[in-house]
C-alpha cells in the first residue's frame, strides 16, 4: 500500500527524491511554516520542534496502531492538511481536527500520512532503515533521530 503526501498525492518511492541532473538531491531552503511543493506534486512543511499540541516530535520512532508499521516523524500539520478526497477515500478517517504525521516506514520507501491516534510510541527503538533518512536527521542518538541543519533536500 502506498504512502501519500499531505495533498493526497500517492508516494511509491519512485521519483522521490527529485534528483538534480548531476544524481544528488535538490536542495530547497525552507523558511518557517513555508510548504516545499517538489516538482512531482510532493508536500512537506517544515514544523517547529516543539508545538505544543502534537504527541510526538520529529525524530521520534512511532508505530502505527491499526497497520503495525514502524518509522520515523520527519514533519507534522496541527490538523488534517490532505484533501476531501483523499480523507474520504481513506478506510478510517480519525478526526481531522487533531495531529497528523508525516512519517517514513521502516524498511520501504514509503512515506505515510497518519493521525495522531493512529500513532505511538514504538518501544523498539532500533533505528529505522529509509533512503530518505539523510535528507532530513544527521544521527541516531538515545533511540531518536536528530534534525540535521542543511535545508531541506528532496
Amino acid at each position: 500500500m502506498p504512502g501519500v503526501n499531505s495533498r493526497g498525492t500517492a508516494l511509491t518511492g519512485r521519483g522521490f527524491p527529485d534528483l538534480a541532473r548531476n544524481g544528488s538531491p535538490a536542495t530547497f531552503a525552507l523558511e518557517p511554516r513555508a510548504p516545499l511543493v517538489t516538482k512531482n506534486g510532493t508536500m512537506i512543511r517544515y514544523t517547529p520542534p516543539n508545538e505544543g499540541l502534537a504527541d510526538f516530535r520529529v525524530g521520534q520512532i512511532v508505530l502505527h496502531r491499526r497497520y503495525g508499521y514502524r518509522g520515523v516523524v520527519v514533519a507534522y500539520d496541527l490538523h488534517c492538511e490532505a484533501s476531501d478526497g483523499w480523507y474520504l477515500s481513506n478506510k478510517s478517517q480519525p478526526d481531522r481536527g487533531q495531529p497528523w504525521y508525516h512519517v517514513l516506514v521502516d524498511g520501504s520507501h514509503h512515506t505515510t500520512y497518519a493521525a495522531q491516534s493512529n500513532l505511538g510510541l514504538e518501544s523498539d527503538l532500533s533505528p529505522v532503515m529509509h533512503p530518505l533518512l539523510g535528507a532530513f536527521f544527521s544521527e541516531f542518538r538515545g533511540g531518536h533521530y536528530v534534525r540535521n541543519g542543511r535545508p531541506w533536500a528532496v
